[in-house]
């Protein structure tokens, strides 16, 4: 059985003579060791690994995904990226797309010029939804390439981002695209970077398909491989300790970071038609 240093705090004062009343000293001596002991085990309950969704104009799956992480019942800290060169959403035609770029133009400015050209339209194929579901997650499309890790982001919180809360830092622990080239890209930027902060992240691909419905069956197993991954990383915080944690050091992070192939495993037997790979790379 394990050890509860409440009852040997107990004993003790079971130990002292008696004296109607009881002294203050003995009265409270157990109590700091009980706090102590109920703070750590909020800790690491509590503990939430950061996350970061990525596709190609952050505007579909990885907002869904967004959404599903800072929405969950214990909601978790996300941020999101596109990795294209310019956001594009469907236009009139294949050869017509709307083109905006990434970081200057808010959600709300695109619904309401696609609003103007053609309500009817916009409206039928999703993207007028799509727009007013993401300007109530963030104010605007961001490209993953002009991310500096470890840059404060403390103005997303002021702007009122969805899963902000943990995010000041600028460092993610997980990075979840949905397309193999988002993958490779964001793969291939974190070495051009050259890794200034020597941190691990684990990034990991689901492969969902660029349309509203996948997107809501994708940002639900996005939402099921982040409760495992931080279901695993608080037990192992729990039971060795989260010291060297935030450096990438540490045995629980060890610990944590060799059963992550187990996670990504299991998850797949459940999400089979989401093909998934995963790395391990560094900020």
């Amino acid at each position: 059985m394990a050890y509860d240093p409440r009852l040997a705090g107990a004993g003790t004062a079971a130990q002292q003579p008696p004296a109607p009343p009881p002294p203050p000293e003995t009265a409270s001596a157990p109590a700091p060791t009980s706090n102590a002991s109920t703070n750590s085990t909020e800790r690491t309950d509590s503990y939430k690994l950061r996350f970061c969704t990525v596709c190609a104009s952050n505007q579909n799956r990885s907002m869904e995904a967004h959404l599903r992480l800072s929405q969950a019942s214990s909601a978790f800290p996300v941020i999101s990226f596109g990795t294209g060169s310019l956001v594009r959403l469907p236009g009139p035609s294949i050869t017509q797309p709307n083109v905006y770029n990434f970081n200057s133009t808010s959600y709300s400015q695109m619904y309401d010029e696609l609003l103007s050209k053609d309500e009817r339209l916009y409206r039928n194929n999703g993207i007028l939804n799509m727009l007013d579901r993401n300007r109530n997650v963030k104010w605007g499309p961001e490209r993953f390439q002009d991310w500096v890790p470890g840059l404060p982001r403390i103005d997303h919180v002021s702007k009122g981002d969805k899963g902000a809360i943990g995010t000041e830092g600028g460092v993610v622990d997980v990075i979840i695209t949905c397309e193999e080239r988002c993958w490779d890209a964001v793969v291939d930027d974190l070495m051009n970077k050259g890794s200034p902060l020597n941190r691990p992240v684990h990034v990991f691909n689901v492969d969902i398909r660029d349309n509203h419905e996948e997107a809501l069956v994708g940002g639900k197993a996005i939402l099921d491989l982040a409760t495992r991954l931080n279901d695993t990383a608080a037990q192992e915080q729990k039971a060795l300790g989260a010291e060297g944690w935030e450096n990438g050091i540490g045995e629980a992070r060890r610990s944590f970071d060799e059963k992550v192939p187990e996670i990504v495993a299991s998850w797949q037997e459940k999400w089979p038609n989401l093909p998934a790979l995963w790395t391990l790379a560094w900020l």
